[in-house]
């Protein structure tokens, strides 16, 4: 029997919070013998892939554990009078100095940020240039965060016209493609409870825990009236779902990890941990279906 590890293309897609599951994938991949190769993503997708292909995925993942609430609020930078909420600069600088940028084509492995182009619809992928300036025109939502310049071309979210890239991936020769959609069914708790090996004796994750629970909604709570953001949101998560069934069932995956699009809020990377681990049990369940298959 071959020892040789499983090559891996690896899509990742859009969602907001939702894709810091995408770093328990990663993990789970990497620790259970699959190689890496080329990484493909839109939006969140392209910021995690993006900053793995660095080797500095750990860095941020211990950053993104430490937010609480009012640390992702002073992340935002608002706008007054232009075309998004905020201008999304204050955290791609905040990212820049703690991974360091770099060019795509120095990366280690391939890797492609999908955008939008806003004038013509045609989805772009971006594959060379400053890493963190094709993230953050792969991560420009819209109503969310201004759109980008790029060249001649305005850019918008990759998740506008394909949430989960993997068309980029095709032509990779790697022994598999597993796809992450965040846009997965909805589920009564997706969240599964975090392991205690994860929170270990460290006393601040545990009051990021303790915190989660305080602000997560009693069951049975009623629901709250929906504000403007909250319905442009759901209706854009709605679409791209849509979106990405349709992508996928052209250009599927050899191995599809579904996150419930009812995870987590768009905004709510406070609760990184929970997610993670999400990422990590979805990504095993995924797999252990897959290998009846031949895999």
């Amino acid at each position: 029997m071959s020892t040789d590890p499983t090559t891996v293309s690896l899509v990742l897609g859009s969602g907001g919070a939702r894709g810091l599951a995408h770093i328990g994938v990663i993990q789970w991949l990497t620790e259970n013998g699959y190689t890496i190769r080329s990484i493909s993503g839109s939006s969140i997708g392209a910021l995690v892939g993006g900053i793995f292909a660095t080797h500095k995925l750990e860095v941020y993942a211990e950053w993104v554990l430490a937010l609480e609430r009012m640390h992702v609020l002073r992340l935002l930078d608002p706008t007054i009078g232009r075309s998004g909420l905020f201008k999304g600069e204050r955290i791609i600088k905040v990212l820049r100095d703690l991974i360091g940028d770099r060019d795509i084509d120095e990366l280690p492995l391939s890797f492609t940020a999908v955008a939008t182009d806003l004038d013509s619809g045609q989805e772009v992928w971006l594959r060379k240039g400053k890493l963190f300036d094709a993230i953050r025109a792969s991560m420009a939502t819209p109503l969310v965060f201004t759109p980008v310049r790029h060249g001649d071309r305005t850019l918008l979210d990759g998740a506008v016209v394909n949430p989960v890239p993997v068309a980029p991936t095709v032509d990779d020769a790697t022994d598999l493609t597993i796809a992450v959609d965040l846009s997965g069914p909805l589920e009564s708790r997706p969240v599964p409870p975090i392991s205690a090996s994860l929170i270990g004796d460290n006393r601040y994750r545990k009051q990021i825990l303790k915190f989660v629970e305080a602000v997560r909604p009693p069951r049975g709570a009623r629901e709250p009236s929906r504000g403007l953001l909250d319905v442009a949101f759901t209706s854009m998560q709605t679409m791209q779902a849509t979106i990405a069934h349709l992508r996928l069932s052209a250009c599927p995956p050899d191995v599809l990890v579904q996150i419930p699009r009812n995870a987590c809020g768009f905004f709510e990377f406070w609760r990184a941990e929970e997610l993670i681990e999400l990422g990590r049990d979805r990504t095993a369940q995924a797999l252990a279906s897959a290998r009846p298959s031949g895999l």
